[in-house]
Order: structure tokens, then sequence, then C-alpha cells
């Protein structure tokens, strides 16, 4: 079956990519293609070293989900044709890039799946359409129902939307995938940054860190997708994909650190930055301010989710789809850095 994959260049696309032709490791019954199967769109002038290496395994188109044309050569001749799009606006350079890309983009791009009659179309969300959890003992599932938070939450929200409109009409399969914060190799500078504070002592933690975070190393994330890409009962429906369990921000904090200091010989202070929880209180009514401008301040936004529940079960994928988070937070930290110090990233 031919694949096609948007945001091939980017964090979760190269992960996806890696999994597609190489396999994940522990998942050896995982659907693989072949090469020359995989047609994949990514913008112009976007690369890296590590997309480079695929080069001659892939077809790549030069384009943007944004223009109808580009969505329309990507899936041209792509009759039967399962599609993960990965592309999507997190932090934006222009804040109406959160609607142009994420719902715009998605529309054109599923337009144009329907005109090429392509078989399933595999659209990857997050957990800012349903919000924060109202206490820190709870998990979302798929029955929770739309809380977006801020402006990127809307926009996710509303691409959701838009695929539940072209599932209804029935010309293709379609299946939704939340995924929470992921983590692992072909990370970008600011998960890079993450470390960095952590090893520094100056990853601030808001309140007591008792608060839930799920989280999903990039490998289990590609799996639960690529499964979710051929499981029949799947069509239709969402997923929550994410490592098995949440874990506190202190056990993130905690672990990352002994991964650095234990694993790789690295000096940390071994210091923590406590920060009074108002100070996520006082970021999120700033944030929503700013934002109700529309205008985005990246490092007040995730200000003020520091001291939030964002947590999900992963049940209903694991029994449907068999899906098998394989990799724990201290694996998956341990192969982060891995990466980075074979990269030559400084950490």
């Amino acid at each position: 079956m031919q694949v096609i994959l948007t945001g091939a260049a980017g964090w979760l696309g190269m992960g996806m990519l890696k999994a597609l032709l190489d396999g994940i490791d522990g998942c050896p019954n995982l659907p693989r293609v072949t090469e020359g199967q995989i047609r994949v769109l990514v913008l112009p002038g976007d690369t890296n070293e590590d997309f480079s290496k695929y080069g001659d395994k892939i077809e790549v188109i030069r384009g943007d989900v944004r223009n109808p044309d580009d969505c329309a050569r990507l899936l041209q001749g792509a009759d039967g044709a399962l599609l993960y799009h990965t592309a999507g606006v997190i932090h934006p350079r222009k804040f109406s890039d959160f609607y142009d890309v994420n719902v715009e983009g998605t529309q054109n791009l599923l337009a144009a799946a329907q005109k090429s009659k392509i078989k399933r179309a595999v659209i990857v969300s997050s957990n800012s359409p349903i919000g924060c959890n109202p206490t820190n003992d709870h998990v979302f599932d798929e029955e929770s129902e739309f809380n977006p938070y801020m402006t990127y939450g809307r926009s996710k929200m509303l691409m959701e939307k838009s695929v539940l409109r072209i599932q209804q009409e029935g010309a293709i399969e379609t299946v939704r995938v939340r995924a929470p914060w992921f983590y692992g190799p072909f990370q970008p500078a600011r998960q890079t940054l993450f470390f960095q504070m952590i090893r520094d002592g100056k990853m601030p933690i808001i309140g007591n860190g008792k608060n839930m975070r799920s989280m999903a190393y990039i490998d289990n994330l590609s799996q639960g997708l690529i499964l979710a890409g051929h499981a029949p009962v799947a069509n239709g429906k969402v997923y929550w994909i994410a490592d098995e369990r949440p874990y506190s921000m202190n056990e993130i904090i905690d672990t990352v650190e002994d991964v650095l200091s234990t694993d790789f010989g690295i000096k940390c202070t071994h210091k923590r930055l406590c920060i009074p929880s108002i100070a996520s209180d006082i970021a999120f009514w700033a944030d929503k301010t700013i934002q109700g401008l529309g205008l985005y301040h990246q490092k007040i936004h995730v200000l003020s989710e520091m001291n939030k529940t964002i947590a999900c079960s992963v049940a209903l994928a694991m029994r449907e789809l068999n899906y098998s988070p394989t990799i724990s937070l201290r694996e998956g930290m341990n192969r982060s850095v891995s990466w980075m110090q074979h990269n030559g990233i400084k950490i």
C-alpha cells in the first residue's frame, strides 16, 4: 500500500519516516513499507541531515498544505493510499498560522484526499482540544468532551470537527490520534533547552510538582499512528496515544536528571527552581489576553500550562489497536540524550 506523509522533515514526521522504513525496536509485527512506496510533503527549503538520509527511498513533493494545488499534487494518483497527516503548527510565527495551517491546511488536504480516493487518513491532533484535567488524579479518555485550551486548542478542535464532517460524507476513512507532549530523537531546539535547564537546576517546578503529564516517546507515538492506519476497527474513531501512564512533573525532572548524571556522566547541579503556582495562573491570564489581541508569546504560553495536569488513558488504543507502548520514560530519555550526543548537540 502506498503511504503519504505530511510534515516529513519535522520532529514527528521524521519519527514516522524512520518507523515506516526501518521499523521500531520491540515491534516486529508492525506494518512497514518498502522503498518507493512513500510519498512525502515537505515545505520548500525545509530539510535536515536526518531527512536527507532517506532521500533515495522516498518521493518528495515540495509544497504547503495551505496551498490546495500542492495538496492535489501530493495526492495525485494516490487511489487506495494511506495518508498520515503530521504537519501542523504549535508555536506559530504568525498568529494566523494556527488556523491557516491546522484548520484550512487540513481541509485542503482532505478535499484532495477525497478526490484522489485514498483509503484512509490518519490525522494527528493534540491534547489541547480537550484542555486540562480538573484534578491531578483525573485522566481523559475518548469520551471526554471538547474544552479547548487557548487558540492552538481551538484550532485543533476545529480541525477535528472538519475530519468528522469528512468521515460522515463517507468518501474516505479517517482516524484522529490525540498526541500529548512527545519526546525523543529528531527533537527541536526547544526540547534540547529542556534538558539543559534540568542540568543547570533552572527548570521551573510550578507549585508542588505533583501535577501529572502524559508524554509520548516518539517510537511509541509512531507505533500508535501506524496501527491506527491499519486496524479496521479504527475507522471513524479517535484515540489517545501516549506512554502507558502519566508522570508527575517531579518524576519527569528527576528522571531526566538521573539519566544525565548516572547514564552519561553529565554534571548536574541537582537543584530545583521552585516557583509558587500563582506564577502559572498569572501567565494564564496574560496568555489569554495576548492571544485575544491576535498575538502569541511562546514562553508565557508554556508557563501558563506548567501547573496544569494534562493526562490521558491509552486503554482503548491498547485494547482495539493492540498498541503496546514499550518504551518507558527513563529509557526514552536515555535514547533522547544518546541521539543528541550522536548528532553533536551540546547538552
